[in-house]
């Protein structure tokens, strides 16, 4: 009975020995709401670097480590998005990959800043960076030069002149629209109307009404696929010819689908790069198709990228203690999927690339990268 005892206590003590520790990485998005197949294509790339990093065997401090994913859903609300923060630091997560838009990841980035652990968003509103925080890092362009670049592209590549805006008030949207008006004035252009909408109104037939009347060579759209494709189908009733460019919320393909044949030569700017052409780009893609049955949204690679960012820091930092994460993060250069990863002092992306895609046949497809 002795003995039983003593072989009992030593595998146990010997299965401890083996066990791993778990590294809880957060996850925040709309994973439910009219942008929820954002949402849901963002965790499903978080996810599948999950599984990656758990299928290399990974060691922090010479002990083995389980990455897990802990989701939050913020519907794309700002209140809902602080207490998803809350209940990620209440949970003890290690980083936090989200929220997805700026109006949701700056008042969550408020909260999390309070832990110090990494936060990583591809949310592109200035302010995001700008508050002074250490623990935040930007996935995909920043406005101050994505408004600028889109506004460089109509002008320069596109040879317009006269241009009326579209947002519809968000963070993200107007601080997007108005950079890109910014510039376009600063460059000569002529914004013969600018518009606003809100969220999840789709009877824009008032705005088209006043942006026709003003004959424009182009409109800027900052508003989600959802609002995109009733616009497309107002336009063409009432016979609004001109072309259309828009911000990166339209590259999907729900845009497509619920505008059909109205959003053939839509253009849409996005804060990312063309998977194909980099190195890691088609493997990914291959990889995401197998297991989801489908190819990914813009979004998707760079938080899968920001999951392989945090475990490739502590690895570097030897430790999950944020501050020496941050640290490592602010000095390290990381190859990705989507980007090669280094950071400025306020957490920005350095060179993020830029992708101006056009619908042409049903199809989305890449027509200029700038960075």
């Amino acid at each position: 009975m002795k003995r039983t005892l003593l072989w009992t206590l030593l595998a146990l003590a010997a299965s401890g020995a083996n066990a791993a520790d778990v590294v809880k990485i957060g996850f925040i998005g709309p994973l439910t709401g009219p942008d929820a197949h954002w949402g849901k294509d963002n965790q499903n790339c978080a996810q599948l670097a999950i599984e990656t990093l758990n299928s290399k065997g990974i060691k922090i401090n010479g002990k083995p480590v389980q990455f897990t994913l802990v989701s939050q859903d913020d519907q794309e609300d700002p209140k809902q998005s602080t207490l998803a923060a809350q209940r990620l630091l209440d949970d003890g997560v290690n980083a936090v990959v989200g929220p997805f838009v700026s109006g949701t990841t700056i008042p969550a980035s408020r909260i999390i800043n309070q832990s110090g652990v990494p936060q990583f968003s591809v949310a592109v509103n200035a302010t995001y960076t700008s508050l002074g925080y250490g623990n935040v890092f930007r996935l995909s362009a920043i406005d101050t030069r994505m408004g600028p670049a889109i506004a460089q592209y109509a002008l320069n590549e596109l040879k317009t002149k006269r241009i009326a805006i579209v947002d519809d008030r968000t963070a993200y949207s107007q601080g997007l629209a108005d950079k890109f008006d910014a510039e376009i004035k600063r460059l000569g252009g002529q914004v013969v109307r600018r518009e606003y909408t809100t969220p999840g109104q789709n009877n824009l037939s008032p705005i088209v009404t006043a942006i026709k009347a003003t004959k424009p060579d182009l409109v800027f759209v900052a508003v989600s696929d959802s609002q995109a494709a009733p616009f497309a189908l107002q336009m063409k009733q009432l016979g609004l010819t001109t072309k259309v460019l828009s911000g990166d919320m339209i590259q999907t393909d729900t845009f497509i689908k619920l505008s059909g044949k109205n959003g053939e030569g839509f253009m849409a700017a996005v804060a990312g790069n063309v998977l194909e052409s980099r190195p890691q780009g088609a493997a990914f893609m291959k990889r995401y198709q197998q297991k989801y049955g489908k190819l990914p949204l813009s979004y998707g690679p760079q938080h899968y990228d920001a999951v392989m960012l945090a475990a490739t820091a502590m690895q570097q930092a030897n430790t999950i203690d944020p501050v020496k994460v941050k640290a490592a993060l602010k000095k390290m250069t990381y190859e990705g999927v989507n980007a090669t990863y280094r950071f400025d002092a306020k957490g920005d992306l350095v060179k993020a690339p830029i992708t101006v895609y056009q619908v042409k046949q049903a199809k989305w497809a890449p027509i200029k990268v700038t960075y």
